[in-house]
């Protein structure tokens, strides 16, 4: 199955008072559209930045925010025990630091408190109060208890300021929140996913690399690990803060990665090499910076081929591991970028090959994503397109049904 849920599900949106609050009105925007309930609990302070009436008319159900309404109904209890799901977005330190205490001074709080539903938190704030070691600590101690942290993004944030702490975007909390109730169809299952993009030095100050993100890589790996899996991922030069149950390895260069993932796959059901990998490394790597009034105007840099970790991998599969592919072209035309696809799957020899578009403005460090899948046939097997963790959800769910 995939994170979109077929069931009308009972859902609160805790919104607390961050400048990230306009972006709950997306999150509450898109559980509607995608056909649930959602009740949307909001802090006085949440009010100062976004408007009661935007979010009554986009949640099509009044906003609750006062602790001594309905006192005859119990009401301060009643929605959490109603709650299928609990989100919080933006989840402030401040809210943070109560909920890791039990405070329930608010009705948000006492929501929280009385309800038995998994909760999700998508933290913003500035970077100096995410790295602050309360901060780290009340995390890791929602984190203990079940709770799921969405986030935060590294980007522009309030002001000049630009870092970690910047709120995830609405379609990948709601992705990421669907993802807790689906069902653990992976459950077991050892998964190694690649991403990020290799860097191979030139000197102890430059690199060739690229534009990888490695956003759908890890949007992979964190979509495999809420649906049960046992989750390696090797990030090459990848900033994530993943859940815990994730076990990260940072690596730098292709070759870096061709010995960590290959260790990997030895007990691995399943490799996903989502990485960009450099084709090429430099000759020889100077062990001191390269002057450029030593190299005269123009500079020959000689490259050698890396090793094709993809077609590695598949030649040395255990029986019944499967192996999926990327294929990241910058081919406008959609037929071509098919051919494109389909030969390289039969060169590299894998089990499925996700085939993307890729450009200046698209793919590469982008929140969205446009695939297609392709089997070892070259037949398409799904097309997906939206949010890089919904695209994440299809691709996974390639995986569950080749398995049945």
């Amino acid at each position: 199955m995939s994170t979109d849920l077929a069931e009308r599900l009972n859902i609160v949106v805790g919104v607390t008072g961050g400048i990230a609050a306009y972006k709950a009105v997306g999150v509450v925007r898109t559980l509607v559209l995608a056909g649930h309930d959602v009740h949307v609990v909001a802090t006085d302070a949440a009010l100062r930045f976004v408007g009661k009436p935007t979010l009554e008319a986009i949640s099509r159900n009044p906003v609750s925010t006062d602790l001594y309404e309905g006192v005859a109904e119990v009401r301060h209890v009643a929605i959490g025990q109603a709650a299928d799901l609990i989100i919080v977005a933006p989840a402030t330190a401040n809210t943070i630091a109560k909920l890791a205490v039990g405070l329930a001074d608010d009705l948000l709080g006492n929501t929280i408190l009385a309800s038995r539903a998994p909760i999700v938190l998508a933290p913003a704030m500035h970077t100096e109060m995410w790295q602050n070691p309360a901060t780290v600590a009340n995390i890791a101690t929602l984190r203990s208890r079940g709770m799921t942290i969405v986030g935060p993004g590294v980007g522009q944030l309030t002001g000049a300021d630009s870092g970690p702490g910047r709120m995830v975007e609405p379609d990948d909390i709601v992705a990421a929140a669907l993802a807790v109730l689906a069902p653990k169809d992976l459950l077991g299952r050892r998964i190694v996913v690649t991403a990020g993009g290799t860097r191979e030095a030139l000197d102890p100050v430059r690199y060739l690399g690229n534009r990888s993100s490695g956003k759908q890589g890890a949007a992979i790996a964190i979509a495999a690990a809420a649906r049960g899996a046992e989750v390696t991922l090797i990030g090459a030069n990848l900033e994530i803060d993943a859940p815990a149950s994730i076990n990260v390895q940072h690596v730098i260069s292709t070759l870096e990665l061709a010995d960590t993932v290959a260790l990997a796959a030895q007990t691995a059901d399943v490799v996903i090499m989502a990485a960009a990998v450099a084709d090429y490394r430099p000759e020889a790597t100077s062990q001191t910076k390269i002057k450029k009034e030593e190299q005269g105007e123009r500079f020959t840099l000689e490259l050698v081929r890396n090793p094709d970790i993809l077609i590695s991998l598949a030649q040395n599969r255990r029986p019944g591991q499967v192996i999926v592919g990327f294929a990241a072209e910058t081919e406008t035309d959609a037929r071509k970028l098919l051919e494109l696809g389909r030969a390289k799957i039969a060169r590299k020899g894998s089990d499925f090959l996700v085939v993307n578009r890729v450009g200046w403005n698209e793919g590469f460090a982008t929140d969205g994503n446009t695939v297609v899948v392709l089997d070892s046939r070259g037949d398409i097997v799904i097309e997906a397109s939206g949010s890089k963790a919904s695209v994440a959800g299809r691709i996974l769910d390639v995986l569950v049904r080749a398995e049945e």
